[in-house]
């Protein structure tokens, strides 16, 4: 039997795929109405970004999805690509390799960038068809060559596949990619019949803590109800997005997402989402936003517009463990830095990415310097493992 050949072709707009095309290569299983693995590479979430105005070329972020194709024309795999122009909203920070390759007389940008938009969350990243009759692991490789060739022949610098699988990190460093890591908190259901089943897993002073910091952060008269599907409201964005707008304000400058962004959430992504919304005095005051996954609640964004203690703790690390807990979700993540985290329950985990440098010094250079990162984030990893707020088992 002949080698089954595949063909890349590169889209200028999500919208140019049928979003069943798609979502058979990015999320497996949700034809008989289940959940995505990943709500991030949804067609829904993707064109969300680009029919807002979030993630296009005049925010930086130029689509160029790729398609791989069998040799008979159906489609076997997809990659969310975007040609980008800085290096925000990435969560992988690769603001000093910028500035050195620049400094050395080279251009950074453009870079192509293999990821979900402003979201620091892991999942696949190339999306190989579960049934294409073709390995997965061929799919992908087929998927960063495009990737790589499209980058030679823009004169680009670099592919940066962020927040991939510990799978695709260990595939593509053995096919020649540049492995890097870092960490984030994660929260593991074992399998807890509830909030106190959680906590009596607690050492005694940590439980203790748990249990002051939710009671003080509804001393204030606050009430919270969280929100999905047919249950969110326009009245629920138009509060949110005062919320996000602070935030983002206070954090970045500006924020990433666009008013439309929630807009359109609440056309096609309201079961994808658990909103938590704080209330007082009957206004609402404060909001998390959580994305509901396969086997994972994912937090993304909070914001108030009054400050009382305790109530981030409360509606973004408390919450989404109930959450996570009524729906049976396997873990709750809850985004980018924080070690505060680590004393609510929410313990270290090892995030990948990986990373191809066209300039042969500049490369060189960048893998000495990861070998030494992936050894100190292994060493965080572990020291801040030794702190867990769990019962020492005996």
């Amino acid at each position: 039997m002949s080698e089954r050949t595949i063909a890349i072709r590169v889209l200028n707009a999500i919208e140019e795929i049928d979003p069943d095309v798609w979502d058979r290569c990015a999320t497996p299983g949700t034809e008989a109405g289940g959940r995505p693995e990943s709500p991030f590479t949804t067609h829904r979430f993707l064109l969300a970004l680009e029919a807002s105005g979030s993630a296009t070329a005049e925010t930086g972020w130029a689509p160029h999805h790729l398609v791989a194709q069998d040799d008979c024309g159906g489609v076997i795999g997809v990659a969310p690509l975007y040609a980008k122009t800085h290096s925000q909203g990435e969560f992988v920070f690769d603001y000093g390799w910028a500035d050195a390759f620049m400094r050395a007389g080279g251009r950074y940008y453009p870079k192509l960038q293999c990821s979900a938009p402003f979201t620091p969350a892991s999942g696949r990243r190339l999306l190989a068809r579960a049934d294409a009759g073709i390995p997965a692991e061929t799919i992908e490789l087929a998927l960063v060559q495009g990737a790589c060739q499209l980058a030679q022949e823009n004169d680009l610098s670099s592919l940066h596949i962020t927040f991939c699988t510990e799978g695709e990190w260990t595939r593509l460093g053995a096919a020649g990619l540049l492995q890097r890591q870092d960490q984030q908190f994660h929260w593991e259901n074992k399998d807890y019949a509830s909030f106190d089943d959680f906590l009596a897993s607690l050492a005694s002073r940590k439980r203790k803590q748990v249990r002051k910091e939710r009671e003080r952060a509804l001393e204030s008269g606050v009430e919270i109800v969280t929100f999905s599907g047919d249950d969110l409201k326009e009245e629920h964005w138009r509060a949110f997005w005062r919320f996000y707008q602070d935030t983002g304000s206070r954090k970045w400058g500006s924020p990433y997402l666009t008013r439309d962004f929630y807009r359109q959430a609440q056309k096609t992504l309201r079961d994808d989402i658990a909103l938590v919304m704080c209330r007082r005095e009957g206004e609402w005051i404060a909001g998390a936003l959580n994305f509901i996954g396969r086997e994972t609640l994912y937090g993304r964004y909070w914001g108030c517009v009054e400050d009382h203690p305790c109530l981030h703790f409360e509606a973004c690390y408390y919450q989404a463990i109930d959450i996570a807990i009524r729906m049976g979700l396997k873990r709750v993540e809850a985004g980018a830095q924080g070690a505060h985290k680590l004393a609510r329950g929410y313990l270290p985990a090892a995030t990948y990415s990986v990373h191809w440098i066209a300039n042969p010094q500049f490369r060189h250079a960048v893998e000495t310097y990861l070998d030494h990162e992936r050894a100190a984030v292994a060493d965080e990893i572990e020291l801040l493992s030794e702190h867990s707020p769990f019962k020492k088992e005996s």
